[in-house]
């Protein structure tokens, strides 16, 4: 394996491990905060209800209840909420492992491949390790939003040639553009 291809190799992994870490942390903050949010609006709006009389519609009591549905479908992960953060923590940590081999990789061109291997599979296997697969809903298009606007992955971006298109869910160009044709 070359030089080039191994940071390919390293920066996809980062990719991976970065994202991952982003959407436990994601899962995370939705579960401590969003159930918060949605109460303190929905009392909100329900004061508010009291005196204004368009807002006490059938259309908006029926969203109330879906945003106490919503708040019960969060309390599910509640148990759980630690185990997001530890993973959070502990991919993070591998990422940034993740960035020093890159480095180093980088910086020498007579870099050892076998050794760098065997580091590179030692880190995976704890990422493996570390990997929640069940995350709450909205996760993915928060985690974007983490990693590409709260977390340092030059190296990644540049490595991987990442652009706009991949920075923005595609899920969420769907649902645009779907609005947009609806209105």
């Amino acid at each position: 394996m070359t030089q080039s291809e191994m940071l390919k190799l390293i920066a996809r992994h980062g990719y991976n491990v970065g994202f991952g870490a982003k959407k436990n942390f994601a899962t995370y903050d939705l579960i401590c905060k969003a159930s918060g949010w949605i109460s303190f609006i929905s009392l909100a709006v329900g004061v508010f209800a009291l005196f204004i009389p368009e807002l006490a519609t059938n259309v908006i009591s029926a969203i109330l209840i879906i945003f106490g549905v919503a708040t019960m479908y969060i309390q599910f992960y509640d148990s759980e909420k630690q185990s997001y953060e530890s993973a959070g923590i502990e991919q993070t940590k591998i990422f940034n492992e993740l960035e020093v081999i890159y480095r180093n990789v980088k910086s020498d061109a007579n870099f050892d491949y076998q050794r760098t291997q065997q580091s590179i599979d030692a880190i995976m296997s704890r990422f493996y390790g570390t990997v929640i697969s069940k995350q709450i809903f909205g996760s993915n298009w928060y985690a974007h939003y983490k990693f590409y606007c709260e977390f340092e992955k030059a190296w990644v971006e540049e490595e991987l040639n990442l652009t706009l298109k991949d920075k923005i869910p595609l899920s969420l160009c769907f649902l645009a553009g779907l609005a947009i044709i609806l209105l």
